[in-house]
């Protein structure tokens, strides 16, 4: 049985899907006018492991993340460099698709885009309006915060406290409103900003509108999850349940997650764009770190902060590499005379043992943690199965395939296709094996550390000297 943390009951909750066996998921992605930052990859990436672990379970997900390609932000930037915004927004989806791929994010099974759904955001508004929740002034549209009765309860705020802090705001926009805490639905635009037409004129879309109508267009009216960063929950996630349930009817999302904030130096604020202290995934990415950028933002319970830095990344490679070697060590003993067809009844229990243990925990709430320590477990457990002097192909073939399983969740694929050998590096091989006959051991390392400048790591075992790439 899979818990949930359910941000709008702040409680952990039994997850009973829609539909027996099917998830519907919507996960809010990125406004793309820049690199994402690792703020936002970790975000990508811990409902990436959420959502492949539903898969592991058996669930079929239908996962759908958006792209916000209509924006302040876009627009400006693209003024900046002379650009389109729609060409500013093609550069970095495309950029986010390879940094992700890099990352071993799966992709959405949609991926939707603001601009191709502009005559269902229209649609969207003019049936708000004729329910009575929203409003045109001077070619703008805004929503009656104050007519939807459960407005505030995501974030755990009153109308009340809302009004304090919407009631210091001034300027043109708040002159258009009946109330402070209105919120903008379709924005009127300026004579050198991208538009499209609308029964209240020229205009482009808000924000928070986008992904209500994407989600409910592409999933229906209720789903299952909906997720998305900590600092989406107000007032972004709060204006889509406003929005949602006031066009429907119907309940938004059964279960809200958010992920917490990835921090950044000694007094752990957090990473944004707008304070200038990020860094993007994809110099990480051109630097050789995708894997363990990926392992290190999977390793945390996603509603933790994460704090990263040099440490994160280098805890992370050597557990990463831990479990690499480890399975690295059991597919070169398959290729030994010292396996046999034994059936060893009592060590594929314990397998089983550690497979149970590790879904007991990762139910709870995603706790990957936990999860990753009963990984560590086995893989202690297997290094010392390894070291007999026979060991049985099933339990040595078994402990491979549940390695790849559980690591697959994580984002990490052990299987790694090795380059052949060429001659020159085949025949140093040879040459080593003879002088360590010989004892010639001033050679036998000679030869290691040649081979290490050509990339090959050399790792001598019982079973003899096997390699790997760096």
């Amino acid at each position: 049985m899979i818990k949930i943390y359910n941000t709008l009951t702040r409680q952990k909750e039994e997850f009973v899907p829609l539909e027996p066996g099917k998830i519907k998921m919507y996960v809010c992605g990125p406004t793309v006018y820049n690199y994402i930052h690792i703020g936002n990859a970790r975000s990508t990436i811990a409902f990436d492991t959420i959502r492949k672990y539903f898969e592991y379970r058996g669930y079929d997900v239908n996962y759908v993340s958006n792209f916000t390609d209509v924006d302040d932000k876009i627009i400006r930037t693209a003024k900046e460099e002379n650009v389109t915004p729609k060409e500013l927004a093609d550069r970095f989806i495309a950029a986010f698709k390879e940094d992700t791929g890099a990352l071993n994010v799966k992709p959405a099974c949609t991926h939707p885009r603001v601009i191709d759904h502009m005559t269902d955001i229209i649609e969207f508004v003019e049936g708000l309006i004729r329910l009575g929740f929203a409003y045109e002034s001077a070619g703008d549209v805004y929503y009656r915060t104050r007519k939807f009765d459960k407005y505030g309860e995501l974030s755990d705020q009153s109308i009340d406290e809302l009004e304090v802090g919407a009631s210091n705001r001034t300027g043109a926009e708040q002159d258009k409103k009946e109330d402070p805490l209105d919120f903008a639905l379709w924005k009127s635009a300026k004579d050198d900003e991208v538009s499209w037409d609308s029964p209240w004129g020229k205009g482009r879309p808000g924000w928070h509108i986008e992904c209500s109508v994407m989600a409910t267009k592409l999933l229906g009216d209720t789903i299952d999850i909906h997720g998305g960063g900590q600092d989406l929950s107000f007032p972004h996630h709060e204006n889509e349940i406003a929005q949602s349930e006031a066009k429907t009817g119907k309940t938004f999302a059964n279960y809200w997650m958010h992920n917490g904030y990835v921090t950044v130096g000694e007094d752990g604020e957090k990473m944004s764009k707008s304070l200038g202290n990020f860094v993007t995934a994809h110099d990480f990415i051109a630097d050789g770190q995708a894997e363990n950028v990926r392992f290190a933002l999977a390793s945390t319970h996603y509603r933790r902060p994460l704090p990263f830095n040099e440490e994160t990344l280098v805890e992370a490679e050597n557990n990463r590499q831990k479990i690499q070697t480890a399975y690295d060590n059991l597919k070169f003993r398959l290729g030994t005379d010292s396996v046999s067809d034994s059936i060893e009844n009592d060590h594929l229990s314990k397998l089983k043992e550690f497979e149970e243990k590790f879904q007991l925990e990762m139910d709870d709430d995603f706790n990957v943690a936990n999860g990753l320590t009963v990984i560590y477990e086995f893989v202690k457990w297997v290094n010392q199965y390894n070291t007999k002097k026979e060991v049985s192909r099933e339990v040595v073939t078994e402990s491979l395939e549940l390695l790849t399983r559980l690591m697959t969740i994580f984002g990490v694929i052990l299987e790694k296709e090795n380059e052949l050998l060429d001659e020159t590096i085949d025949q140093l091989l040879v040459e080593r094996d003879q002088a360590r006959v010989d004892r010639n051991f001033a050679r036998s390392d000679e030869i290691r550390d040649l081979l290490k400048d050509q990339g090959i790591i050399l790792e001598d075992t019982a079973q003899g000297t096997r390699w790997r790439r760096s």
